[in-house]
């Protein structure tokens, strides 16, 4: 029978050298007020200590809300995620080798939650060969006092594969919009339907206890039992919350309802980007897109490609994605990535993590942080600071084509104007490096898998040929020498056909996506 507590009541459920296990995605899904108390609980008394924290999802605003409030030494002794992102406060503990810590693929974090509740042997995936997480590499180990393997190298028929090993959870935090008075729980007002329900079944696999905080209560059999996402039988625990604030649809947004499917919103009003390098790079990409392909977009950069395709007048043509589970409409950007406006359908993200490792998404168009000579890309390190690789290394590792967009160099500052590009201030430091320091996606394992791969910038093109980086375009008004060459720590290949960019993506006004978005 679920029983209705406080948030400090759940809190005291949650005992030292515990697994806990938090659901969500940024603030999507998350359970402020109980992961709060939690905090409040630790800072009082000393406990719970030595917490494994388990998560799949970045988890948090950067600022006071998320998994920050367990951001103590001492509560937190080893972290599995995919992402730290925002997360800096427990980031600066794992720089320091105060935490443990393992940053996994996030599709492979979501998929282990059904791995252990069905009691599998793991999660074997091709998904991660060549990159860190290799244990040839580093295992998935993200600092000096990480040492315990968590990933096999095997193999079946001859072909390698990875398997990475199930993670025993205690205690599972996770949110929903309301539960009913038999603790089955729905999502009408949350953006992504998360992986509550494997989480929550693989806590209940393991003897542990799940707590649900929402907002509503409903009256026992009242929910439409195809609204039900998780199942009162796996609820031990509910939380009302006592506050709105502790219920933020995203990062950015307490309520949107476009984002959770319940209308949609006229598409009329699609910003228009202003014209610099970021538009630039956005219109290059647009232009490797086609008509009726289904397109995942990342942060940054790759976020305003949908508004690029907007302005052409081609908006509706393509089948934008998102990770968390998003099908068509309109990815957002930050402070709401991972939510969609207008989507067609909101599927688990388990269901789309497979989606996208059996190679149906047609495109993927992602930032472009560190290139090396060999193709490899690194997002999820950099000078020691840990990042992690969020959904990256899943959607990188079996998309056909891959499209890298970012500035040619760190702190670039650009004219664009006059159909060409002006190079007010050179940027700090290269992105095209001769090593990176870490592998988040391999050059040689596209390579071998034939994978399409463009590394799209304000100032030249390149384009991974054979396993060979090769400079295909330079921007109109620039030097090869001086602004291309000279600021990179390798010597690319030069096409015999080498282009110059077209004038028009540097003007106010494009109008030639249409010659290619057939």
């Amino acid at each position: 029978m679920v029983k209705f507590i406080s948030a400090a009541e759940a809190a005291e459920l949650v005992s030292d050298n515990t697994t806990l296990g938090v659901v969500g995605f940024g603030l999507s899904g998350f359970a402020e007020e109980v992961v709060k108390a939690i905090g409040e609980r630790f800072e009082a008394s000393g406990h719970p200590k030595n917490i494994h924290l388990r998560q799949s999802g970045s988890l948090g605003d950067g600022k006071e809300r998320g998994i920050v409030h367990l951001a103590h030494e001492g509560l937190v002794t080893t972290w599995t995620c995919a992402m730290i992102g925002f997360n800096f406060q427990l980031g600066k503990l794992v720089s320091e080798n105060k935490i443990k810590c393992y940053c996994l693929p996030q599709g492979v974090l979501i998929n282990l939650w059904r791995e252990t509740a069905r009691g599998g042997p793991g999660f074997i995936t091709k998904v991660g060969l060549g990159t860190y997480v290799d244990p040839r590499f580093e295992g998935a180990k993200m600092n000096e006092a990480t040492t315990e393997d968590v990933v096999e190298l095997i193999q079946f028929d001859g072909e390698e594969y990875l398997r990475y090993k199930n993670i025993p959870v205690d205690v599972v935090v996770l949110r929903g919009t309301t539960a009913d008075e038999d603790g089955n729980i729905s999502f009408e007002k949350e953006s992504i339907i998360n992986e509550g329900y494997h989480a929550a079944a693989s806590a209940k696999a393991n003897g542990g206890i799940v707590i649900a905080q929402v907002e509503y209560v409903a009256k026992s059999g009242s929910l439409h039992p195809k609204e039900v996402k998780i199942p009162g039988v796996f609820v031990d625990y509910v939380v009302v919350s006592t506050s709105a604030d502790s219920n933020w649809q995203t990062e950015g947004t307490l309520y949107e309802p476009s984002f959770a499917g319940n209308l949609k919103k006229p598409q009329n009003q699609m910003p228009v980007l202003k014209l610099n390098a970021r538009k630039v790079i956005a219109r290059r990409a647009a232009a490797e897109l086609r008509k009726g392909e289904m397109v995942n977009l990342g942060v940054g950069i790759p976020a305003g490609i949908a508004y690029v395709v907007a302005e052409e007048g081609f908006d509706g043509e393509l089948v934008f994605s998102a990770e968390a589970g998003a099908i068509g409409g309109v990815p957002a950007p930050l402070p709401n990535f991972g939510s969609s406006f207008n989507a067609q359908a909101i599927i688990e993200p388990g269901q789309m993590f497979d989606l996208i490792d059996g190679g149906n998404l047609g495109v993927t168009c992602l930032g472009l942080a560190e290139a090396d000579a060999q193709g490899n890309l690194n997002v999820s390190k950099f000078g020691g600071r840990v990042n992690g690789p969020g959904g990256f290394i899943n959607i990188t590792g079996f998309t056909p084509k891959i499209l890298y967009c970012g500035t040619f160099m760190a702190g670039d500052e650009s004219i664009v104007a006059d159909g060409k590009l002006t190079i007010s201030k050179p940027g700090k430091a290269p992105k095209f490096v001769e090593k990176v320091e870490q592998i988040t996606f391999s050059g040689p394992e596209a390579a071998k898998r034939g994978l399409e791969v463009s590394y799209i910038t304000e100032r030249a093109v390149l384009k991974l040929i054979d396993g060979e980086m090769v400079l295909t375009e330079v921007a109109p008004g620039l030097d090869l020498q001086t602004d291309i060459l000279d600021n990179m720590g390798f010597k690319p290949k030069i096409a015999d056909d080498l282009k110059t960019m077209d004038a028009a993506l540097f003007s106010e006004s494009w109008g030639k996506l249409g010659e290619t978005f057939v």
